[in-house]
């Protein structure tokens, strides 16, 4: 049996286990004998992290659910690989169970065309579907369901004392998780699901890409001011507010200002 490179108890993620990044985070957290997955990644890595966790000693038969965040690719690609190997079930947010369903490659970023990426993306049966305010349990852990969305409408965080399983929520560095219109993104939730994690007693953020952090508050208001710039600014298309310069340029047109050094010649 390997050792457990436990990071809390009754938590152990698998690149950090395997000592080298093999996608996103995988959270395998357990109890009394039990287990579950938070997300998989891709399809490609589920045999590694499968025999990983039978090297860890835990009997494949007690995965109790495999538990997806959000319906992006390089989250769930591998569930309908894994369900099968392990003969469990997948919990999702409402939100996310046509996508996952369906095999959807634009709504989970399989298919982007026109920067050459085909994957697939196999569809899976969901049989557990939590909202905000659930608990998941593992043995006697609870895992407390916080729907976050933001990234999408289907993003999920969970909290297990004063730990935050965080989802694309928020990273070490201040960057949060792609905001794109295709992809069901909502900045104005975003940011409120930013001020839930940063209002919140929690202490450590475990992201679902790169390294663990204890949640920093300064470095939270700066993200959020960043997104709150986000709602004015003509990168973000549709899921901007507004766009204060098309209110300038109305009035610039109105009073025929230009600026210094342009002067209009009537012919």
């Amino acid at each position: 049996m390997l050792p457990h490179k436990t990071l809390f108890p009754g938590v152990i993620e698998l690149n950090f286990q395997a000592g080298e990044v093999l996608g996103c985070n995988v959270y395998l957290v357990h109890d009394q004998g039990e287990w579950t997955l938070i997300d998989i990644g891709y399809e490609e890595t589920v045999d590694e992290f499968i025999e990983l966790i039978r090297q860890l000693d835990f009997p494949l038969s007690k995965c109790k659910t495999l538990i997806a965040t959000h319906a992006d690719v390089d989250h769930i690609q591998g569930l309908a690989k894994a369900k099968q190997m392990l003969r469990t079930s997948v919990t999702s947010h409402p939100l996310a169970v046509e996508a996952l369903q369906t095999g959807d490659k634009l709504t989970t970023f399989a298919e982007i065309k026109a920067q050459n990426i085909h994957l697939d993306m196999p569809p899976v049966e969901i049989e557990h579907q939590v909202n905000d305010g659930d608990t998941i349990r593992i043995g006697n852990l609870e895992l407390e369901v916080w729907h976050t969305p933001g990234h999408t409408d289907s993003q999920l965080a969970f909290r297990l004392g004063d730990v935050l399983f965080s989802g694309d929520n928020i990273y070490r560095d201040g960057c949060v998780g792609a905001i794109d219109a295709h992809h069901g993104s909502n900045i104005n939730d975003f940011i409120k699901s930013l001020e839930r994690i940063r209002d919140s007693d929690v202490v450590w953020l475990m992201p679902s890409h790169g390294p663990f952090f204890r949640k920093d508050e300064k470095m939270l208001n700066a993200t959020i001011d960043r997104l709150r710039g986000y709602l004015k600014m003509a990168d973000f298309g549709t899921l901007a507010n507004e766009w204060p310069l098309m209110d300038q340029w109305e009035n610039e047109v109105a009073d025929g200002t230009l600026p210094d050094g342009v002067g209009i010649e009537n012919a």
